[in-house]
């Protein structure tokens, strides 16, 4: 699970004296710096015959570089060589690895390579997964040595909170067909012995999970990618990445000039400078801090090479065997960064021991396993360690140079990861886009502003701690906060908004009446009923009832022109919805790619013949500006400019929202004045320029105010002064959440993804396909349209589910077919109007007995019985494949509602 040194894999050599604190004695250690090279292919030591240890002197015989390749990787470790190892097997051959040091002397160099499949992240367990299988076969494939062992691991829970935390990752697990079983204390003592199990609730044990030397996978990958033609050097230091016209031209190194069209950052901690140093600059936000570990001799009785890892998150720590005795480290509250400024060593050397600083783990450690009191300690192991702002790894394309893509930042899971992150990023480069969806993990979701050494510094602080804190829904960063404000940040703040973070821009989540307990509601963590529920739910209803204010100024905003009729030629072909519509309508429409999944969700107005207003999501605004930059014509007269900064937004939900407007422009806003998704530009109170546009985002009658920024806080105010006599109030994003969501109102990011297609969701009345016009993801949505959806996007409401003591849904939870598997949801919310949970999600058709999709038709899904799992307790729902609106206009109390299933097409 976690990334720390496998020693052994590359030898120990004793040396200095012995030196007493406390009880313990610590002996300094030097890692011999070769790394078993008589292991490999003959192929391999053919290119690294001449290869010496540092300690030798003698200068190491260098193999010339080429002149071209078709891909430079940048990076020697797992990384790296799993790329090179995965490309190579999807037929690339043309392939040149590039390590300033030597392979697996970075931070690999100090993997003990735990892997683990407990994760949260979906596609951090498909690759945690992926990886486990892979090491597995691996030393059979190559002929090298691995280190692999079945060991098992067990997750530990001092807590109900920890253990509800595991029971959801279990019922993750067991659905991808993953051996795990939750285990009571006196299991967990005749699984590991030694543990003191007096203050334990629970634990949950997965036997499959292993340990291997990451230096040797390294290794090991890298004489299979070699093998198939492969070219690896080492002492080769890449100094910058030569861009033209946008695109990776070549990569000049301090042994030479490599011309390329692919460059892959693999750097580690050196990813951040690396993708600064080059011609054209490529953010990577990632930071190192100290990370620490001990190791003891042998137990008096050795321990077992096959005794399983333990992870206790409460304790924060993790203990795995080695070389008879322990391993042990964990991430301390109060982490260390490092290496803020500059590159720094050319291979990882052991930091700075800091017996103070590890006390606490130390301490944990013992109550954990209180034998080990008497037992010498070899070393305190401190190694650098690189983490992201958001505790995920970064993979993919840069959005500025084409063919530039990165694999960094693992979060101390790089052993976990590394097989399963290789195969995804060599699928990116081979065929354009990886085999499944790896959005949460984008570099594109990043953007430059998120790249500050200070931000950086600070947020890792947060990170590294966050690692076995416990996750509950919906919790915020608190570091590098106030990044990203509204003009009307201040405002709000002032009547008691409470806020969250997305893509560095503050939102506000909900308003705490005056009277409230602030503090309680600051410190609200749970899986069940959260303070706010009441907050929430009174925002709604005045959404529903009165009129509401809630500002979305984070929403990505383009503008897209032309002088000719160009703009609307590129946008009929790049969008899927018929944008050649009068001035001033609105259309919703996704941006598809090839296959036909959603690139981007958002709304289009047509300003003039030739303008455009996009609207997107706002963690779209680096991935949809690539896109689009990618996909236009080269020497166009199209303009396209981020105007994101320039409006403040804000959305005016409710009835009352048309008197509130009528009054402040002087002008009719009735339906017959101003239809349904409409865009109108007038003056609201002294402002003029505005663009209000007849929609909300949640079905909700209302508006959209675009707001020149200058203009933001006059409008605001006269809004919330003439609002008063109609009940206006402000409300949050938590609001808007459950409004949308029991609408059936899908979000991209959340709901949608690159393999989602608007067939699948129930959008074809948003697609061209009879028009006869091309877009891109036509050909797809025509064969689809034939062929059936194999999946489908449902909503579900919860019946037997007690709001007030059962555990609520997040995201993620199993959905059961007649007691079958059969997908997972992917938003939730608590629906104020039905008194229900609603879920949404997607639903496959899968032959038990072949394990053969097939199409899923509305019979299918209306005629099947329907349970959510919540942290392994099933609750029943009724499916629904469109929602209807007499659920909306008429309230009716739960034992007389009635949910029939949608019985069209």
């Amino acid at each position: 699970m976690l990334c720390f040194p496998e020693i052994a894999a590359l030898g120990i050599y004793l040396w200095g004296s012995e030196r007493a604190k406390g009880p313990f004695i610590k002996m300094f250690l030097r890692l011999l710096s070769d790394v078993r090279w008589q292991r490999a292919s003959p192929g391999w030591r053919s290119m690294t015959s001449s290869r010496h240890s540092s300690t030798t002197g003698a200068e190491p015989h260098l193999t010339p570089l080429p002149s071209h390749a078709q891909v430079v990787i940048c990076g020697g470790g797992i990384m790296g060589t799993s790329v090179a190892y995965h490309l190579s097997k999807l037929g690339w051959k043309d392939i040149v690895l590039l390590e300033q040091g030597r392979l697996a002397a970075g931070s690999t160099r100090f993997c003990a390579g735990i892997v683990s499949t407990a994760r949260h992240l979906s596609i951090e367990l498909k690759m945690a997964d992926y990886s486990n299988k892979l090491y597995q076969q691996l030393e059979q494939e190559t002929g090298v040595k691995t280190g692999y062992v079945r060991t098992g691991s067990i997750s530990l829970a001092q807590t109900q909170d920890r253990l509800i935390s595991l029971k959801r990752i279990a019922s993750r697990l067991k659905v991808m067909g993953i051996p795990c079983e939750l285990i009571p204390p006196k299991r967990v003592t005749q699984l590991h012995p030694l543990l003191n199990i007096h203050d334990l609730v629970g634990a949950m044990y997965l036997p499959e999970d292993a340990v291997v030397s990451s230096a040797d996978v390294s290794l090991a990958l890298a004489s299979a990618a070699s093998l198939n033609g492969a070219q690896i050097h080492e002492r080769t230091s890449v100094i910058h990445v030569l861009c033209q016209k946008g695109c990776v031209a070549g990569v000049e190194t301090d042994r030479g000039m490599i011309e390329c069209q692919y460059f892959v950052n693999c750097a580690g901690q050196w990813a951040y400078e690396l993708g600064l140093s080059n011609e054209e600059p490529v953010s990577i936000p990632l930071h190192a801090c100290e990370h620490f570990y001990l190791l003891t001799r042998p137990l008096k009785t050795p321990l077992e090479s096959s005794t399983p890892t333990i992870v206790d998150p409460d304790g924060r720590i993790y203990i795995r065997s080695w070389q008879g005795g322990i391993l042990s480290g964990g991430f301390e509250k109060n982490p260390k960064p490092i290496f803020t400024e500059g590159r720094n060593q050319l291979e990882i050397q052991n930091l700075q021991e800091d017996w103070d600083h590890f006390e606490p783990l130390l301490s944990a450690l013992l109550r954990r396993m209180p034998d080990l009191e008497a037992l010498e300690i070899v070393q305190l192991v401190n190694c650098p360690e690189s983490f992201t702002p958001d505790m995920r790894c970064i993979m993919g394309e840069s959005p500025n140079v084409q063919g530039y893509f990165v694999l960094a930042g693992m979060n101390s899971a790089g052993t976990s990861f590394g097989g399963g992150a290789g195969k995804y990023m060599a699928e990116w480069m081979v065929n354009g886009y990886p085999s499944d969806n790896v959005w949460p993990l984008d570099l594109k979701r990043f953007g430059a502003l998120q790249s500050s050494r200070t931000f950086l510094r600070h947020r890792v602080m947060e990170v590294m701690p966050l690692i076995y804190d416990l996750k509950v829904p919906r919790w915020d960063f608190q570091t590098g906060r106030q990044l990203r404000t509204s003009p009307l940040y201040d405002r709000l703040d002032a009547q008691g908004a409470r806020w969250m973070e997305k893509h560095g821009f503050e939102r506000a989540k909900y308003f705490v009446p005056p009277g409230k307990d602030l503090l309680a509601l600051d410190q609200s963590k749970t899986f069940y009923k959260p303070d706010w529920f009441d907050i929430v739910g009174a925002e709604v209803k005045c959404c529903k009832e009165a009129v509401c204010v809630i500002d979305m100024s984070s929403f990505t905003k383009f503008e897209i022109s032309s002088t000719g009729d160009q703009a609307l030629d590129v946008l009929q072909y790049l969008f899927s919805n018929d944008l050649d519509v009068p001035v001033g309508h609105i259309v919703h429409t996704g941006m598809l790619n090839h296959n036909g999944g959603y690139e981007n969700d958002c709304s289009i107005v047509r300003l003039n013949k030739r303008s455009f207003f996009m609207i997107s999501p706002t963690d779209q605004q680096v991935h949809c500006w690539s896109w689009l930059k990618k996909h236009m014509p080269v020497d166009s007269n199209l303009f396209l400019e981020d105007v994101t900064w320039k409006y403040t937004a804000l959305n005016l939900i409710g009835p009352r929202a048309v008197d509130v407007l009528s009054e402040l422009s002087y002008a009719p806003m009735t339906p017959e004045h101003f239809p349904s998704l409409f865009c109108k530009e007038m003056s609201v109170g002294y402002a003029n320029g505005i663009r209000v546009m007849s929609m909300t985002h949640t079905g909700e009658p209302g508006f959209m105010l675009y707001i020149p920024i200058e203009y933001a806080l006059h409008v605001y105010n006269e809004v919330m002064s003439v609002g008063q006599k109609y009940g206006i109030r402000n409300s949050g994003y938590y609001a808007l959440r459950s409004l949308r969501i029991e609408k059936f109102f899908a979000f991209w990011g959340q709901d949608l993804d690159a393999f989602t297609t608007p067939l699948e969701c129930g959008r074809e009345f948003r697609v061209k396909l009879e028009k006869g016009t091309d877009f891109i993801g036509r050909e797809a949505l025509m064969q689809q349209k034939q062929e059936g959806v194999y999946k489908r996007f449902i909503m579900f409401i919860l019946e037997d589910h007690d709001t007030d003591l059962d555990l609520w849904p997040w995201w993620g939870e199993p959905i059961y077919r007649n007691g079958q598997y059969a997908g997972k949801t992917t938003s939730s919310a608590y629906s104020y109007t039905l008194e229900r949970h609603v879920c949404l999600g997607f639903v496959l058709n899968v032959d038990p007995e072949t394990g053969e999709e097939q199409p899923v038709t509305p019979d299918f899904v209306n005629q099947g019985e329907y349970e959510i799992d919540i942290a392994g307790q099933r609750f029943q729902a009724k499916a629904k494949l469109y929602p209807f609106s007499s659920l909306f206009t008429t309230r009716r109390r739960k034992d007389e509602m009635e949910f029939s299933g949608f019985q069209g097409k």
